[in-house]
């Protein structure tokens, strides 16, 4: 490796064009992290809010990003060899220190999960964040069997999430507010795509047994009356931000209801390494179907948030490290 490499950095708080592909130094090996080659990283909302200048604890100049796949370059752990392919989520990545939309990320050695697959590196940098957080948050649900309703349905959580349920045959519905969406969703597995929730009473009557909520804020309370009475809502989504306004939980959640909430910090590191390994069987044996929306070099990085934020994408965006003038027909501007 070089002693310098490219990398997005976020210069200021602002809209996308605040994203710089600059040349930065290679960061300095120290003890308890290690250097990670970073082959690709999913794209997420908290990173277009972080740009946006809503992470209050993030100092800027920064380079984004919670989440990256690559293989360990340099090591101070026994346990992670170099060369060893790696996953890394959350953590404070791409907050507190810098993150993976760069060619290299120094990272803290708790943090790697070493993964062992064939799949191809955008593949499997679009599954570490979004499909921890759909497994986990139906895990959470207890969604084994019966009716989930995914509020949010084309976010890259909710398309991960059809993908799971599908295999696990439950019998799915979700929403998405654009008509031109609706064939991604079925695509994914689900079973009723709805421009609303309007039209759920009219395909269960008493209510879904379980609604993920990836919405959030805005729909929880809705949510709770939305679903079975005795059924299980699970917020695990901010795309209309962190806070219920007003919550009265006597008033506002019917008696024998239950709200619940996953956060994909909970499954970072050894926590999730299992969780993830067995998502990645299962991609490779076709049991799951990432949804990825494009693949973006670092040189997109301005439009491809600006799709992000415009709502435009139905699964996942993943970023990889380098030019589009690499050749690879698969990147898109």
């Amino acid at each position: 490796m070089g002693t310098t490499m490219r990398a997005v950095v976020c210069v200021r708080a602002g809209g996308p064009e605040v994203l710089e592909v600059q040349r930065v130094p290679v960061p300095a090996v120290r003890e308890g992290w290690s250097l990670v080659r970073v082959r690709g990283a999913g794209l997420n909302r908290s990173e277009l809010r972080t740009r946006q200048g809503h992470s209050p604890n993030v100092v800027f100049p920064r380079v984004l990003g919670i989440e990256c796949v690559g293989t360990v370059a340099a090591s101070t752990d026994p346990r992670l060899p170099e060369g060893t392919a790696v996953a890394a989520v959350m953590g404070e990545m791409g907050r507190a220190f810098d993150g993976g939309y760069a060619e290299y990320a120094l990272l803290p050695n708790d943090l790697l999960m070493p993964v062992t697959t064939t799949l191809p590196w955008d593949v499997l940098a679009a599954l570490p964040e979004t499909y921890l957080t759909a497994r986990g948050a139906l895990d959470a649900l207890g969604a084994t069997a019966g009716r989930l309703l995914i509020r949010g349905g084309t976010s890259s959580v909710g398309m991960a999430a059809a993908s799971i349920a599908a295999g696990h045959g439950l019998e799915i519905a979700a929403t998405t507010r654009r008509s031109d969406k609706i064939a991604a969703l079925t695509g994914a597995g689900v079973h009723h795509a709805l421009l609303d929730t309007d039209a759920v009473r009219s395909i269960w009557p008493e209510g879904p047994d379980y609604v993920l909520d990836l919405i959030g804020a805005d729909t929880a309370v809705d949510s709770l009356h939305l679903v079975r009475r005795g059924g299980t809502v699970c917020v695990a989504g901010s795309l209309s931000g962190w806070l219920i306004p007003n919550l009265e939980p006597i008033a506002m959640i019917p008696s024998g209801t239950k709200l619940t909430a996953f956060h994909s910090d909970n499954l970072r590191g050894s926590a999730g390494t299992a969780v993830l390994q067995r998502v990645i069987h299962e991609v490779e044996a076709g049991a799951y179907r990432p949804n990825i929306d494009r693949v973006v070099a670092l040189d997109s990085i301005v439009s491809a948030h600006r799709h992000m934020e415009d709502n435009a994408a139905a699964g996942k965006l993943v970023l990889v490290p380098w030019s589009r003038k690499s050749g690879l027909g698969h990147l898109f501007a």
